[in-house]
């Protein structure tokens, strides 16, 4: 084989739709605004969302992250992240007369009402999510009392319920969706009468990166996703594509993680991102492939997306009262200061 087909025969399938959804271009245009609305600091609790790009490049701006909300100065002003809180944590926050904006994804906040509505027919929820993650933490707290959570399929055998003729299952909003089904079809055999949430939990934007990947990975001798190791939409991404036939998979934060070896015999690579995940981490990918001949890149499309969130009441009161634009655009400054958009 000659140099000039074997380079012929590399090439990159990139996913779309791949990298931000509706509720994370939300929070992350929260937080730049409130800094050029109040400026800094803007404190945050917890990280936005589970991008390490993000967090870095907003804590250059101005944005303070922290764990937990007694860590904030008293009068201060605080940005709930895209993963939702507790009700406990808005009491602390009015505690310390903190002034806050609420970033929880709007789709996060639909399966908190539900919680809510069920505790208050007297449900057992059985909340289908990842132990210890942020999203499940502020759900479970709406009704602590009725959800226990089901941390996937093999956990269903420890499950019990007061009565299982009232029991309902709800889920984190970045799970995998093919093992959330699992976890629930586990669930109805223990539990006949098991309901369905009104309207499925699992995002669209999670789906639709699934589909992508599921649609790319039997082509794929690799699958590169981008993304951070605590955001569990990524994740799930790398499991997903090797479930579905990619050789293998990996997930990086940065092009500078791929390592080289990863290429060896390689023909077709398949690229996607994370829903926390600015795009320019992505160009960042392809370019490297493009230095390492994959100059060939094909599109993916698994689905079109157009929702598009307004900015939290709190700030567009804010941003009117100011005289400054409340639409959901992005700053031009931050193109260049390592763009997050």
């Amino acid at each position: 084989m000659t140099a000039t087909t074997d380079q012929a025969t590399k090439r990159v399938l990139l996913a779309a739709p791949r990298g931000y959804c509706a509720g994370v271009d939300r929070a992350v245009v929260t937080v730049e605004k409130a800094l050029d609305l109040y400026g800094a600091p803007v404190y945050v609790r917890k990280e936005i969302v589970h991008n390490k790009h993000v967090v870095t490049t907003l804590e250059k701006r101005g944005a303070i992250f922290v764990e937990e909300t007694d860590e904030i100065p008293e009068g201060a002003t605080v940005i709930f992240s895209a993963h939702g809180v507790a009700p406990v944590v808005h009491e602390e926050a009015k505690a310390l007369g903190l002034k806050t904006i609420d970033a929880t994804c709007p789709l996060v906040t639909k399966v908190h009402r539900e919680a809510v509505r069920f505790a208050s027919d007297d449900y057992d929820i059985l909340l289908i999510g990842h132990e210890g993650h942020e999203e499940v933490v502020g759900t479970a707290g709406e009704a602590p009392e009725h959800i226990t959570l089901v941390d996937g399929p093999d956990d269903v055998d420890n499950v019990e319920v007061r009565d299982p003729d009232k029991v309902v299952w709800l889920s984190q909003t970045t799970l995998s969706v093919d093992e959330t089904m699992e976890t629930v079809r586990r669930l109805r055999e223990k539990f006949p009468q098991l309901q369905d949430p009104p309207s499925d939990d699992i995002c669209y934007a999670t789906q639709n990166r699934q589909l992508a990947v599921k649609h790319m990975a039997p082509d794929c001798d690799l699958m590169i996703v981008v993304g951070s190791r605590n955001s569990s939409n990524s994740v799930r991404l790398v499991e997903v594509a090797l479930e579905h036939g990619s050789k293998a998979g990996h997930l990086v934060d940065y092009a500078e993680e791929i390592d080289e070896t990863w290429l060896d015999g390689v023909r077709t690579v398949g690229v996607t991102s994370g829903a926390s995940v600015p795009e320019i981490l992505v160009r960042g990918v392809l370019d490297f492939l493009v230095e390492h001949g994959f100059e060939d890149v094909k599109p993916v499309v698994a689905a079109e997306e157009s929702l598009m969130f307004s900015l939290p009441n709190e700030i567009r009161r804010d941003l009117k009262a100011a005289g400054m634009s409340d639409k959901m655009r992005h700053d031009g400054s931050f193109a260049e200061a390592g763009s997050l958009h």
